[in-house]
């Protein structure tokens, strides 16, 4: 299971987390003919290979505790994610990063057409945005083609990225760029 997707063995068996030994033993019994590689029509040897590993993990009481440790976590991660989805805000909030991050590497770009890159840890802080989120941010960016990893290993904006921030602040007005001068802070009054 270590570097794979976590498989969910109580589903694969379809089982509550709490079914005993002996359940999980006759519901294999069940699934194993049914999927079975020399069964007659239905033989799945990847599936009955799975149900094969998942009926060891859970009938072998420190392995089971072991996968249920992995199964909690697993559960916990994904409620997590379900919470998050539900918040509509985090999608505003994401769309608003990815717009700061375009602007900073736009500005960076037209200040030092030479050295036009910034780091993924410096954009990380500068955003405000922790670097297991930022990889999000930019996989999209650079899947829009918005932005490019540089021979250095820095980040720069693209001409592309550069239409896509030009046309954004046409559409909604200077006022809503970011100001990178040092010291200014998003609230503060302009000079």
């Amino acid at each position: 299971m270590s570097g794979e997707a976590f498989i969910d063995y109580y589903e694969l068996l379809q089982l509550s987390s709490n079914a005993d030994e002996d359940t999980v033993r006759r519901v294999f019994r069940h699934l194993a003919k049914k999927y079975h590689p020399d069964g007659s029509g239905h033989g799945d040897a990847k599936l009955f290979n799975l149900l094969v590993e998942a009926q060891r993990t859970l009938t072998d009481p420190g392995a089971r505790a072991a996968y249920d440790a992995k199964y909690q976590q697993y559960w916990n991660r994904t409620w997590k994610v379900a919470a998050e989805a539900a918040d509509g805000q985090t999608i505003v909030d994401d769309a608003d990063i990815r717009e700061r991050l375009l602007a900073l590497l736009y500005v960076q770009r037209r200040q030092s057409a030479r050295q036009p890159g910034m780091g993924d840890m410096e954009l990380a802080r500068v955003v405000g945005c922790p670097p297991e989120h930022l990889d999000f941010h930019l996989w999209y960016l650079r899947e829009k083609g918005w932005i490019q990893r540089l021979d250095t290993g820095l980040l720069a904006i693209t001409a592309e990225g550069v239409d896509q921030v030009e046309a954004y602040r046409a559409r909604v007005g200077p006022t809503r760029m970011i100001d990178t001068r040092v010291g200014r802070g998003a609230n503060d009054a302009p000079d």
